[in-house]
């Protein structure tokens, strides 16, 4: 069944109806109890009624007829019926409804005989003074059919109620699903473009979880949707630039008669180029972080086999400014990522020899305690105004602005964290420029 509706429906109607039977079953066990209690005080009243009468009456006659002990009323005729034995085995009386054989062969109290075909319930009292055993006992079946009455009674509303409680269920719950079909008319009457949050202000408390995760849903689709249209206005803005100083590079070169003048155009070409193919290339990283949910793999990583591929894959942008890698580093191990481990490095070294000037040396070294990797540049460092802000996308401060693409930290920042580290950023104090630390989370592997 798929209807939340006609499931909601079936399982309170099942539920109604089994508390119902158990109320009827519960009923018919106390009810029978108490009724067997009843009946066994009447015939105990009624045979010592009968043995009164006998120990003040002449009861000498033989096989006298009694009057019945209760009057026809309700279907339930001659309830009772009495028989008076002598103590040496003969009948000096009876009732009209009582069989001709002996009720019972007990001597007193109560018993249970089947006669001519039916069970009876026996009350007997044997009198001493008078020689007399009187014998007073009704029908069994009689007991029952009281009990199933009584039963029937209780059952015949409960058939007749079950279509009105029915009705009144199923319109019940159309009106406590009503606020999910408001919702979902809300939902499905939006544009594409409309990610407003719904509002849970009137709605039930169990229908607001709903609401609130499909409101978060509708935040990460906003957010989602402005960084990819901030990743495509970013991308035609800064490809302009470039592509445009190509094509005038190019003009130069070929209208240029000077060698000089030609050598120098062709390389701004190159200039040019180098800039935008790492520009793609972030990009290119950037997207590929946002479309990837999945953990990556986690393995033993050697640093030194990282800086490897960094130097064979992307070498430094500016051949003045030189790379120092600390031994201790090179050979240091860590449980990590392959692939976020290389992309974070590369573009925290892309953006230190960026930021360090012609002559200045940017160097790798491994971190006093633990598996920590630190870079350190020699440029002019981050405003410490600036500093919670350069992780963020595009953002280039006062520094910065000229050079770069806002990425770098951004790629770096992300991919450290999405293998369980951090990245932290410092100027440093014994020298101008920017010191940042990546710092893995310890191996929880057993």
């Amino acid at each position: 069944m798929t209807s939340l509706r006609g499931r909601l429906f079936a399982i309170l109607l099942s539920a109604t109806g089994v508390i119902w039977l158990s109320a009827v079953l519960w009923i018919y066990v106390g009810t029978r109890g108490e009724l067997e209690h009843v009946l066994d005080t009447r015939l105990q009243e009624a045979a010592r009624m009968v043995n009164s009468l006998v120990a003040s009456a002449d009861i000498t006659a033989p096989a006298a007829v009694l009057p019945s002990l209760s009057a026809e009323s309700s279907g339930y005729e001659r309830q009772l019926s009495c028989q008076i034995w002598s103590l040496d085995g003969r009948l000096i009386a009876r009732s009209s409804s009582a069989p001709d054989s002996r009720l019972t062969e007990a001597e007193s109290g109560f018993s249970d005989r089947v006669v001519d075909g039916e069970t009876w319930r026996i009350y007997t009292i044997a009198n001493a003074t008078t020689g007399a055993r009187v014998m007073v006992g009704d029908r069994l079946g009689l007991r029952d059919r009281l009990v199933s009455d009584l039963i029937k009674g209780l059952l015949a509303p409960a058939l007749l109620i079950a279509p009105l409680l029915a009705l009144l269920i199923w319109i019940s719950l159309g009106r406590g699903l009503r606020p999910l079909r408001t919702m979902a008319r809300d939902v499905g009457g939006r544009d594409a473009d409309d990610m407003s949050p719904i509002d849970p202000v009137r709605a039930p408390a169990e229908v607001k979880p709903l609401m609130q995760a499909l409101n978060g849903l509708f935040a990460k689709v906003e957010a989602a949707r402005r960084h990819e249209r901030e990743v495509t206005a970013f991308a035609a803005h800064e490809l302009r630039t470039p592509l445009a100083g190509l094509k005038t590079q190019a003009q130069i070169a070929m209208s240029a008669g000077d060698c000089a003048v030609r050598q120098g155009a062709l390389q701004q070409i190159v200039l040019s180029v180098d800039r935008t193919t790492r520009l793609v290339r972030q990009l290119l990283a950037l997207a590929k972080l946002d479309a990837t949910a999945e953990p990556h793999a986690r393995e033993p990583v050697t640093v030194g086999d990282v800086f490897d591929e960094i130097a064979a894959t992307a070498p430094a942008p500016k051949s003045d400014v030189s790379v120092a890698i600390e031994p201790a580093l090179r050979s240091l191990t860590i449980v990590a990522s392959r692939e976020l481990l290389t992309l974070a490095l590369r573009n925290l070294q892309e953006n230190a020899v960026q930021h360090t000037p012609s002559g200045g040396t940017v160097t790798w070294r491994r971190a006093a305690a633990g598996t920590g990797i630190i870079i350190e540049d020699e440029g002019t460092g981050i405003p410490e105004d600036e500093m919670p802000l350069v992780t963020q996308r595009f953002f280039r401060g006062r520094n910065r602005s000229a050079i770069g693409t806002g990425l770098g930290l951004a790629i770096a920042d992300a991919a450290v964290r999405r293998m369980g580290g951090q990245l932290r950023l410092a100027n440093r104090r014994d020298h101008g420029g920017l010191e940042a630390t990546v710092q893995m989370a310890p191996d929880t592997r057993s």
